[in-house]
């Protein structure tokens, strides 16, 4: 593929791997910062819902670590252990995000319709595309039209990795407002919960400007090429 792409490579997964450690090192030094409430990250979850007159929304543990997410297909809250059960600023910050994207879904947030209307798209693309694009380098003088379906396939992860952005600012947006404006957390936990959220936030801003990166690749090889 050529030395420019293994440095591109090299360069978004070096980052990637930075921002995640990063992550997971807030994450764990929140954990430690008790809620003066005493609430457990389900409890959190459950009370926002409610709070937003949400009440078809269930709240469900799932395992892993940071393997928290909403699930609009079946309007499930989905906390991973650590945040299900505990009762601290990083599990309320979590539990609260989450149900950011319930609130944002019950409200018919557009950012989060488009995403979902993507994921089937980009389930199916994300299992062949990279087989396609190598294809196409391989015989791009023999047949160029073959990367350019790669490039129109791969375009569609991307997009979804941009829209992806607002969706996920919107929604810590929300769960920082309601954890402030309905006093869940202190002054101190709030910092905590905020930053943790800031974190979070950037996997998905180096995830996108990784695979914007690697588009413009393609296209210059395909432009170049031709």
């Amino acid at each position: 593929m050529g030395s420019g792409y293994m440095i591109l490579a090299g360069a978004i997964m070096l980052v990637s791997w930075l921002v995640s450690s990063r992550l997971k090192s807030k994450f764990e030094h929140y954990s430690k910062l008790q809620l003066h409430n005493g609430m457990s990250g389900a409890e959190i979850a459950e009370k926002m819902l409610a709070d937003n007159g949400i009440y078809d929304v269930k709240v469900i543990s799932t395992p892993g670590m940071l393997t928290d997410h909403y699930n609009p297909a079946n309007k499930t809250v989905n906390l991973s252990e650590g945040v299900y059960n505990q009762r601290n600023a990083a599990a309320a910050a979590v539990a609260a995000h989450e149900c950011g994207h319930a609130v944002q879904h019950a409200v018919g947030y557009e950012c989060l319709e488009m995403r979902s209307k993507l994921v089937p798209v980009v389930q199916v693309a994300s299992s062949f595309v990279q087989w396609i694009l190598l294809a196409g380098i391989l015989l791009i003088k023999t047949f160029p039209g073959l990367l350019l379906v790669g490039i129109v396939v791969f375009a569609a992860t991307t997009l979804f990795s941009v829209i992806t952005l607002p969706v996920e600012y919107d929604a810590s947006n929300r769960a920082l407002a309601w954890l402030k404006n309905k006093n869940m957390v202190n002054q101190a936990e709030y910092a905590g919960a905020e930053d943790a959220l800031k974190w979070a936030a950037r996997t998905y801003v180096v995830a996108a400007i990784g695979s914007i990166a690697t588009l413009l690749y393609y296209v210059s090889v395909y432009m170049n090429r031709r």
